[in-house]
């Protein structure tokens, strides 16, 4: 017996599984107590048998040959390989069996332990563990500490498309791109000199290859293991090949979006400035018109064109609102005002038109500062009161504050058509107009889109009470910073709105569009005044120069020929003079650079294009105080 150590003997024959110990020509040489008990051997009778003699006979002369090459370059193979073979009892029974294989060096040679264990009968661990290995979702492969492949389950076959047979014994990098090998088994010798837990998903770009030589994405974890039998690495493989996929998609889908958005910043620049600029010009030459023509056929034609000017102002301004709210391009200005401000604004500017119609048109008292962006809550209100007056042929229209269960609102209520229940949720989408009989078309049902918008981005809450037939109250809550004393304020039913304005004084322009500052001219002088034009901040400042006294007021629009911008060109003026002249800010911008013009003191921004009413209606009020009214 080649095994003389009583140590090893001991060994052995403590061991609870069956090992046996071959030397290079298949010859038994060892065999404990549970090998001679598993193949029903009498103690000693396996000593110097051929190891063939425990495998059925159909089997023996293909496991000389496996034999063979496996001397021929001996490696540790676990239990749980993967591999089922058949054992054969002395009195001719088969079982199944799970062999782990163990080369040894000795003096009189190389021999290999086989440690060998019964796996037929189900509810042994091992039929347990490997049906836990087999029905693993993903690919496991465990190697031996020479980067051998050990045990494969079925999912690592499918996975890179060889056979268990063709994988065990073979060095993990055939598994790897070609130019990643050599880097690979360096890698793999640092790994097993500290081998550490490594999870998945650890930011690793790491690659498979299959049989077919294809390439694909993976994510590997490695668990190091010792086991009787050796050092082992167990690795669990994915195939993350859909996941980069829908990751790469994700990827162009935002560059493609960004691009888009990109697009869209452009033309919401280019349409803020190019698209108004015309519609400018139309606006202030059919204003001029107005204070010129006095023949009733005229000023009936001149009146059907500022109808069509509005429609056309409108929709400019309101597609231009809900692609700058689409793309986040809209940023509130919070801060606290009286509401009392806001509303005496709407209903000034909507007067004239309720009258026009024959409604009664009142505001209540206000008497509340609340915390919000006063013009984009005013967009929202404002949108409220036109289509109050809008879907109203008589009776009244109502601006109303109100407390309710601590919360503050703002109520516009009106004894119009009124909406019918199945229409309120989708009033506040894109071109939805109310369907009922005689109601105009007039209008393409964005307005409540933007308001819906708007409110969102405030965080303000919006309510509709609707009675077909009756009426509509449409209602924004507000947060409330305090509420003021009741102070009274004028009547907002009062006539003042009414009486013509008295136009005098001298005006400087600059403008450095050549139609628009013509239209501005024909405009402001048919009301009167005088008027200085000049195309940049330079220019105003040399024209200036000239002036006997400081003009009364400056209107500029925002950017200048020759880069300035309208506030440069409203300090050099004001430098000249020593005077808080009065000030418009013209634009048709909205970046963050405008509304920081907001700072300018004694200025308002005013946007394009501009109602020449209200303008002028500003103009005498600057004039005459030498302060800009309130927005």
């Amino acid at each position: 017996m080649v095994i003389q150590s009583d140590v090893a003997v001991q060994i052995l024959e403590n061991s609870i599984d069956a090992i046996i110990v071959v030397n290079e020509s298949g010859d038994i040489v060892s065999a404990n107590t549970a090998a001679e008990r598993l193949f029903a051997y009498d103690a000693g009778e396996l000593t110097g048998e051929k190891v063939e003699v425990l495998i059925p006979e159909s089997m023996r002369q293909k496991h000389k040959k496996h034999r063979s090459r496996y001397h021929q370059a001996p490696r540790a193979r676990p239990l749980l390989s993967g591999l089922t073979l058949k054992g054969l009892r002395k009195d001719g029974r088969l079982f199944d069996t799970e062999i782990a294989l163990t080369p040894i060096e000795t003096k009189q040679g190389a021999l290999v332990s086989c440690t060998i264990r019964d796996i037929s009968a189900d509810d042994t661990s091992e039929a347990y563990f490997k049906s836990v290995l087999e029905s693993a979702p993903d690919a496991m492969i465990i190697i031996d500490h020479h980067g051998k492949i050990a045990v494969v389950n079925g999912q690592a076959e499918r996975m890179f498309g060889y056979t268990r047979k063709q994988l065990l014994g073979q060095e993990i990098e055939m598994l790897l791109p070609e130019a990643l090998r050599d880097r690979h088994i360096s890698h793999r010798a640092g790994y097993a000199a500290e081998p550490v837990l490594r999870p998945m998903g650890n930011d690793l770009e790491l690659r498979g290859q299959r049989r077919d030589g294809s390439a694909f994405p993976v994510e590997i974890s490695l668990s190091p293991f010792t086991s009787a039998t050796g050092a082992f690495i167990s690795s669990v493989i994915r195939d993350v090949t859909s996941r980069k996929e829908m990751e790469e998609e994700l990827i162009a889908a935002r560059h493609e979006a960004e691009r888009a958005n990109k697009a869209n910043t452009a033309f919401l620049a280019a349409a803020s400035h190019d698209l108004r600029q015309p519609v400018q010009a139309l606006a202030l030459l059919n204003g001029a018109l107005r204070r010129t023509v006095h023949d009733s056929l005229a000023l009936e034609m001149v009146e059907s064109q500022q109808n069509s000017l509005d429609a056309m102002t409108n929709l400019l301004n309101s597609l231009l609102d809900i692609s700058r709210l689409d793309a986040g391009k809209v940023e509130p200005e919070i801060e606290d005002f009286p509401v009392q401000r806001l509303v005496d604004r709407l209903f000034s500017e909507f007067s004239r038109q309720a009258k026009h119609k024959g409604l009664d048109f009142s505001a209540g008292s206000c008497d509340t500062m609340v915390r919000s962006d006063p013009n984009l809550l005013g967009e929202i209100i404002q949108n409220f009161v036109s289509n109050a007056i809008r879907y109203t042929d008589r009776g009244s229209v109502q601006m109303n504050c109100r407390q309710s269960d601590g919360e503050f609102w703002i109520d516009v209520t009106d004894s119009g058509i009124g909406i019918d229940p199945l229409q309120i949720d989708e009033i506040f989408m894109e071109f939805h107009q109310i369907k009922s009989p005689g109601v105009d078309k007039e209008g393409f049902g964005l307005g409540l889109a933007i308001v819906k918008r708007l409110a969102d981005l405030l965080e303000h809450e919006i309510k509709v009470v609707s009675d077909p037939g009756n009426g509509s109250t449409f209602s924004i809550q507000l947060p409330v910073v305090s509420v003021r004393g009741a102070g009274g304020r004028p009547d907002s039913e009062s006539a003042v709105y009414d009486m013509p304005p008295v136009a005098t004084g001298l005006i400087i322009l600059i403008e450095d569009d050549v139609n628009v500052a013509n239209a501005w001219g024909l405009l402001l002088e048919a009301e009167g005044y005088r008027v200085a034009t000049a195309e940049s901040a330079i220019e105003a400042a040399a024209i200036v120069k000239h002036l006997d006294a400081p003009p009364d007021l400056i209107i500029s629009d925002f950017h200048l020929v020759d880069g300035s911008t309208g506030v440069e060109a409203i300090a050099m003026i004001r430098a000249e003079f020593g005077k808080n002249i009065p000030a418009f800010i013209v634009t048709g911008d909205t970046s963050k650079m405008v509304r920081d013009a907001r700072m300018t003191v004694n200025s308002v921004i005013m946007n394009k294009p501009i109602n020449t009413d209200n303008l002028l209606q500003s103009a005498v009020a600057a004039i005459e105080t030498g302060l800009v009214p309130k927005s």
